[in-house]
């Protein structure tokens, strides 16, 4: 990855580097916060030879310089060292680290560096950088249809951020102007916004300055036209009467402002501390996208929206949530077909800012952000996508990008595919709860196999009971959910009911072994309600099954139960004859059992005892009313391993 070199990313990394810059103590500082990194590594250099005593954020300092100029080696051996003794590390040059490693074809050292951090990372963190790296391994790519070309009208400038208007095309280019100045950090032009037709074949014709928004000096970029309310939306540089405007620290900062086709301006999110980026209006939701660099954010520039009602803010920014947003920088969020698509240089892309992709689900949460691929990313910078079409007659859209071969420093890409961009995926999520508590279950272990039984992913509920597995598609997949002591669950997904679980959220009822057993007779047993065959008879009645249906569906959900079962009558007719009966009345019970697909090795023994057990005085020759009888004619369902159940 080299410096990059887009005026916007320019931009980020001013205002970002301002918001933790150290006092200035040294030349070299002083070129580095300029941004002149080339002279600063000089001069760190210089002062180290002389033996000058350098901290460690001037250490942090030479490793940002050197990993702006693309010498990753340096530059993930300083950070790798300043990680170990001290803890000044912001999450951004966490992530930088960890780029510096992957570009120096140090992956496997990235793997085994966040398998000892991973305690100290976020969970979403640790599974898209796992579900990622498992894309990338299997070399996934788009698909061979995905065509891709260099717009003709790219400039030997900076072209880039392309939104859709009309039936043409906006984007922004640093192109040189005579009522523009240069900016500085860029060596290019003030932003502005262009706008040119789109042609057949996807290229863009007769670019010209936009001239439907308030003329400036100073940056317009990064538009966005929404087709419903006829609004633009776009960032432009702090200004008031024509000169640029800053906040008590000298910071001139970035805004979000809006512009009708009647020509109408105002200003949407204006801030002079805190610059924007990259504006998305989802009208459907009334949501404005954007990216910025709050204190409350994971990395670099992270994604937020806000509420509107009628071009009016309605909320506070709120933050994407660290499913989407990293330790990286994240930037232009554009949501088609319910899918959100952004770019991220989080450590375990391809190049530097790939492009992800998240489906949105139903509860207005994201998926695994998942890379494209290579075709549409590639070892340098893509960013600013936008897409268009359907499944029936394909998908056209654009992004920037630094790639070998452009024309400028950035240049606009077309491209066409037929089919949906980015691997298909499997996404299961669910709750494990307790239902005699409505509880959600904490640790229980969620095992996701192929169908021959290889683990795919394993891992724990949360306290609330709630899980999430994302994988790469598979045909057939087996999900096992256990808890020691607690009922377990098995099934196998394939075909519709596979493409089913991707818009539902699942319900795990697993139910404790302390809540289907009692204690009777000095004996643990299921606890099931009483049942009685007919007289003399052993016959399994409608009556009788229901409570043995019962019993089936505890020994499926805890199928290492070992039963014994027990008969017993009263003393009303001949002994003999109630240990017989007893005995028919047992062997029925397991007959019936099995038939509802209880294995014959959770039955140990079917015992009939007749008249030999009698729980009270009712024996032989004593009177005693029918429900005292009654208590002797019972049936136990004993559970032998009760205490060794895991």
């Amino acid at each position: 990855m080299q410096t990059k070199t887009s005026i916007l990313f320019l931009l980020i990394l001013t205002f970002s580097m301002v918001t933790y810059a150290q006092e200035i103590n040294s030349k070299a500082d002083k070129y580095f916060y300029s941004y002149a990194y080339k002279e600063a590594i000089a001069e760190y250099k210089k002062d180290l030879d002389n033996r000058k005593e350098i901290s460690n954020y001037q250490f942090l300092n030479l490793a940002d310089a050197y990993y702006n100029t693309g010498d990753f080696k340096n530059a993930s051996e300083i950070y790798v060292d300043i990680n170990k003794k001290d803890s000044i590390m912001t999450n951004h040059q966490f992530n930088k680290m960890l780029q510096s490693l992957s570009k120096t074809s140090e992956m496997e050292r990235v793997r085994a560096f966040l398998k000892t951090k991973s305690y100290e990372l976020s969970t979403e963190l640790m599974e898209n950088a796992e579900f990622n790296f498992s894309i990338l391994d299997s070399r996934t790519t788009v698909s061979e249809d995905f065509q891709v070309f260099n717009l003709s009208s790219n400039s030997p400038q900076s072209d880039f951020s392309p939104a859709f208007y009309k039936d043409r095309l906006l984007f922004s280019s640093g192109r040189p102007q005579k009522k523009k100045d240069v900016y500085g950090p860029s060596g290019e032009s003030y932003l502005d916004i262009y706008v040119g037709r789109i042609a057949r074949d996807g290229n863009v014709l007769n670019p010209n300055v936009f001239d439907k928004m308030p003329e400036s000096k100073y940056h317009k970029s990064t538009p966005y036209y929404s087709n419903e309310s006829k609004k633009i939306y776009y960032i432009l540089s702090n200004s008031e009467n024509g000169q640029l405007s800053f906040d008590e620290k000298g910071r001139n900062a970035l805004a979000i402002g809006i512009v009708y086709d009647s020509g109408f301006f105002t200003f949407l999110l204006k801030d002079l501390s805190t610059s924007f980026y990259y504006p998305f209006f989802d009208e459907k939701n009334q949501r404005l996208y954007f990216a910025a660099n709050f204190d409350d954010g994971y990395g670099g520039t992270d994604l937020y929206y806000v509420s509107t009602n009628n071009g009016q803010i309605m909320s506070q920014p709120i933050n994407l949530g660290p499913r989407v947003n990293s330790p990286g920088n994240e930037i232009s969020p554009y949501i088609v077909d319910n899918s959100l698509y952004f770019s991220s240089d989080i450590f375990y892309g391809i190049g530097g800012m790939d492009i992800y992709k998240s489906n949105i689900r139903s509860d207005k949460t994201f998926s695994i952000p998942i890379n494209l691929g290579a075709g549409i990313n590639s070892e340098k910078d893509e960013f600013g996508f936008i897409m268009r079409g359907d499944e029936q007659l394909g998908f056209s859209g654009y992004f920037a990008s630094n790639r070998q071969g452009g024309k400028g420093n950035d240049d606009i890409y077309g491209f066409s595919t037929r089919k949906s961009l980015g691997p298909k995926t499997v996404s299961i999520r669910g709750e494990v709860v307790e239902p005699k508590y409505q509880q959600g279950i904490m640790a229980a272990k969620v095992r996701l196999t192929d169908a021959s039984g290889a683990v795919i992913r394993e891992l724990f509920t949360k306290e609330d009971g709630k899980f999430l597995i994302e994988i790469p598609a598979q045909d057939n997949l087996v999900l096992q959910i256990t808890k020691d002591r607690h009922s377990s669950f098995y099934k196998s997904y394939a075909g519709e009911e596979l493409v089913a679980l991707q818009n539902n959220s699942l319900l795990f009822e697993m139910v404790s072994i302390d809540d289907v057993v009692s204690e009777r007779e000095e004996k643990t047993v299921l606890d099931v309600n009483d049942f009685f065959f007919a007289r003399g008879r052993s016959e399994v009645t409608e009556a009788v099954a229901v409570e043995l249906d019962k019993v089936a569906a505890i020994i499926q959900k805890f199928p290492q139960l070992q039963l014994q079962i027990e008969t017993h009558t009263d003393s009303r007719g001949s002994s003999t004859t109630n240990k017989r009966i007893s005995q028919k009345r047992a062997d029925a019970i397991k007959k019936y059992l099995i038939s509802k697909g209880v294995a014959a090795l959770n039955i140990t023994s079917a015992m009939g005892y007749g008249e030999d057990r009698i729980m009270n005085n009712c024996t032989n020759g004593v009177y005693c009313l029918d429900f005292l009888h009654k208590q002797n004619l019972r049936t136990l369902f004993i559970v032998q391993n009760y205490k060794e159940l895991k």
